[in-house]
């Protein structure tokens, strides 16, 4: 015997709801993967203290008009390995401090060099003295080769643990270490957890993923300002801890 026409209607009803539930999820989670929609946009605060990342992709940087939309505070590329100096740092160095933006240096840490030789790099570019800037950081991440072939732990173990321990003897505080989950739970979360940690999470709120145990999250790599031409469109936009300062971040 056929099914009564109104028995049909509510079997029919509930499975169009899912085929609708189902095609809005998977047209979210596209716009979400693509950055048509920031869900970290949305969960930031009008009083979040923001700031940006740049290195020689964005070639010609006005500091000053980056602060005028609203940046506080800056990292700047400095080196890469052992011998790498960004060829814009001296120019964003000596800038960003004549439009009085907080700023601070960050190093590439190399899996192909010692330690040492990179800390000395960056000692080289920076100088003596970092006081007034920012803690100095290293982004410590896979690039290249190192994505298929990852790079043994006991040697990034050690040859970061002797980058920090210079720079740390050199300017009396500890470096920040950016890195993202899934590098800092396998190479970073034993050996290097009293260091403070600059998180890269572009897709969900820092907090979804990693606590509330982090200084500042990159939660954009795709951001757009006017202030800078000549090359990248985009630029890496941070936010600090909701709970620290910038005095937490500065070197006294």
């Amino acid at each position: 015997m056929s099914q009564p026409k109104t028995q049909r209607r509510l079997l029919i009803l509930p499975t169009i709801v899912l085929i609708i539930l189902a095609t809005f999820f998977i047209v979210l989670y596209q716009a979400v993967k693509n950055r048509f929609i920031s869900i970290n946009e949305i969960s930031l605060g009008a009083n979040d203290v923001r700031g940006a990342d740049i290195s020689s992709y964005q070639v010609n940087v006005d500091m000053a008009k980056l602060k005028e939309q609203g940046i506080q505070f800056i990292y700047i590329k400095a080196t890469e390995g052992s011998s790498h100096q960004d060829e814009f740092f001296k120019q964003n160095w000596q800038n960003a401090k004549n439009a009085g933006l907080l700023s601070g240096a960050y190093h590439f840490f190399s899996f192909e060099s010692a330690g040492i030789t990179q800390a000395q790099n960056f000692i080289d570019a920076i100088g003596d003295s970092l006081e007034g800037r920012l803690l100095p950081a290293v982004d410590v991440e896979l690039y290249g080769s190192h994505t298929d072939n990852l790079p043994n732990q006991e040697n990034v173990a050690r040859e970061l643990k002797s980058f920090l321990d210079t720079l740390e003897s050199q300017y009396n505080v500890k470096p920040v270490l950016y890195a993202q989950k899934d590098f800092y739970d396998k190479y970073l979360a034993t050996d290097f957890s009293s260091y403070p940690r600059w998180i890269r999470d572009v897709y969900v709120p820092a907090n979804w993923r990693n606590g509330k145990d982090w200084l500042i999250w990159q939660y954009n790599d795709r951001g757009r300002l006017d202030g800078y031409s000549g090359g990248e469109k985009y630029i890496d936009l941070d936010v600090l801890n909701p709970n620290k300062t910038l005095d937490d971040l500065r070197v006294k």
